[in-house]
């Protein structure tokens, strides 16, 4: 099967578990409880984790599955795969409870190790991105889907920073290099706010604190082939599948490449225990 194919299976599949989960949310009726890494989970995320593996078993069943939402097997059987799909039915989940509407599918296909296909779908904006290796990112609407970029550097405009509405801005501001100018365009999921670096929206993304690989993976092909790179927080390649944990270290979104981003953000390793 092509990689064409696969891009049209995960952009479909990302928009059937996107019906769903706007069934569960415009009615407001979903279950929500925290799970043991103290993060929430609710009951539309079952559904859509459900709803996304069917569709990807019976389309692909030869192709292994890693899922936010489902146990992974472990590092042993892990290495061995070649090509396999990594999700997160709903990223974002706190914006979906808090009813903002920044939360998104993501879909990745990984492939020897790193993501060549990348589909993120925000069901309540009706936007969709999606990127294959060496093919380009795009943005669709419900109108019509154009090829994104990153922002070329300016050295005299300020650096867009994509935030979230819920973080403390001095958490991400002691490690930005006080010397250049910044504007902050805030959003909710992580994801989302790599695709608006795609976009050209903003410029950088300081994700402090736990994910993982799935709240990366999409984001990483597409804004990859838009321009720009998601690095670990000292400016390390992330990797994919190749421990035994699943968990990111603190992560940097970041737009073109012509930026002096190594000056401009402190490198930083997290403290906790990856």
């Amino acid at each position: 099967m092509s990689n064409e194919k696969y891009l049209t299976i995960a952009i479909e599949t990302a928009k059937k578990a996107g019906k769903e989960i706007l069934g569960y949310y415009n009615k407001g009726d979903f279950t929500a409880e925290i799970k043991d890494d103290n993060s929430p989970v609710t009951s539309a995320d079952i559904a859509a984790n459900n709803t996304i593996i069917d569709c990807l078993k019976t389309l692909t069943p030869d192709i292994p599955i890693v899922s936010e939402e489902t146990s992974a097997a472990d590092i042993a059987k892990r290495k061995h795969w070649t090509k396999y799909w990594l999700l997160d039915p709903i990223d974002g989940t706190g914006e979906f409870i808090l009813g903002s509407g920044d939360f998104a599918v993501n879909i990745a296909l990984v492939e020897n190790n790193w993501p060549t296909i990348g589909v993120i779908h925000a069901p309540d904006h009706q936007l969709t991105y999606f990127s294959q290796k060496g093919a380009g990112a795009y943005k669709e609407n419900t109108e019509s889907a154009k090829q994104i970029f990153v922002n070329p550097y300016q050295v005299d405009k300020p650096i867009k920073v994509a935030i979230s509405r819920r973080q403390e801005l001095s958490l991400m501001g002691q490690y930005l290099n006080k010397a250049y100018n910044y504007e902050y365009v805030a959003l909710g999921s992580c994801s989302l706010k790599n695709c608006l670096i795609a976009e050209g929206g903003a410029d950088c993304y300081l994700r402090i604190g736990p994910t993982g690989e799935w709240d990366t993976g999409a984001s990483q092909s597409i804004l990859e082939e838009a321009g720009g790179t998601i690095v670990s927080s000292n400016f390390e390649s992330l990797s994919y599948n190749q421990r035994d944990t699943l968990m990111n270290p603190d992560f940097i979104g970041l737009g073109d490449q012509q930026f002096p981003w190594r000056d401009i953000v402190i490198p930083h390793v997290a403290s906790r225990k990856l």
